[in-house]
């Protein structure tokens, strides 16, 4: 068996959100690693010049589109320039998200929910119609949308947050189901607690984190890079039969 090619992503265009920085951009720098051709998109053009730069310097193909998810036009256009640029979408990451409040779910604003419903649901839903004809035309399209262990068991203080990632596992079971027939592959991942600059409110709360090490069977947090793993995994031909999954990475925390 050549293990190099079952997880080679040569050939392929991956398009990845919320890609400058953190889980988003371990991911893309794995796909990178194997062979893909790379679109990293968040709101900061700059930002990801910078990374795509970076990127490019090891060897890797890799371009930064700017775009703020929450905003329709702006996901037409992404779409728009990949296609212009490399003429197919193979993977697409949905990895944006948001989370402005840190609390009590009574507390949370209806402004709040929206914003986080806005980028946690209903971007990873237009932009998945978005990609369907390039997605559909691949001999090997496949969505990964970046859930959370919030969305399978709410998490404290993260009440909106954790329905929202309850829905995008939802929704990956429904396109997974509906996209079988067009042999697209449509999974998802539930991170624990990863070491990024998104969840600092949480690992850096020495509080939090004695709560949390008393239920993680692997008494450490998590690495983005250990994420890119997994996705690796979900966008190659190693997970060829899998389909509507939700695997978690989470250091044994939902056990």
């Amino acid at each position: 068996m050549d293990l190099s090619t079952l997880f080679s992503l040569m050939n392929k265009v991956a398009l990845i959100t919320g890609a400058s920085k953190g889980i988003g951009l371990s991911i893309a720098e794995t796909f990178a690693a194997a062979g893909a051709k790379v679109v990293i998109s968040s709101r900061n053009q700059e930002n990801l010049d910078e990374m795509a730069n970076n990127l490019r310097s090891k060897g890797y193909e890799v371009t930064g589109i700017s775009c703020h998810v929450g905003k329709s036009e702006e996901l037409e256009n992404l779409v728009k320039k990949t296609i212009a640029l490399y003429g197919q979408i193979d993977v697409l990451v949905n990895n944006a998200a948001s989370n402005p409040v840190f609390g009590p779910v009574h507390d949370t604003s209806l402004e709040a929910y929206d914003k986080i419903m806005d980028v946690n649901v209903k971007a990873p839903f237009h932009l998945m119609n978005l990609c369907f004809p390039y997605l559909r035309a691949s001999s090997s399209g496949a969505v990964i949308n970046i859930s959370s262990i919030g969305g399978i068991s709410p998490e404290q203080g993260l009440g909106i947050y954790s329905v929202s990632k309850a829905a995008l596992i939802s929704l990956t079971k429904v396109y997974a189901k509906e996209w079988g027939d067009h042999k697209i592959r449509v999974n998802a991942i539930c991170p624990g607690l990863i070491q990024t600059k998104f969840s600092e409110a949480l690992w850096s709360n020495e509080k939090i984190m004695q709560h949390m090490m008393k239920s993680l069977a692997i008494k450490r947090v998590g690495t983005s890079e250990e994420i890119g793993a997994v996705a690796l995994f979900l966008a190659s031909k190693a997970s060829s039969y899998t389909t509507g999954s939700v695997l978690t990475a989470d250091g044994g925390f939902t056990i």
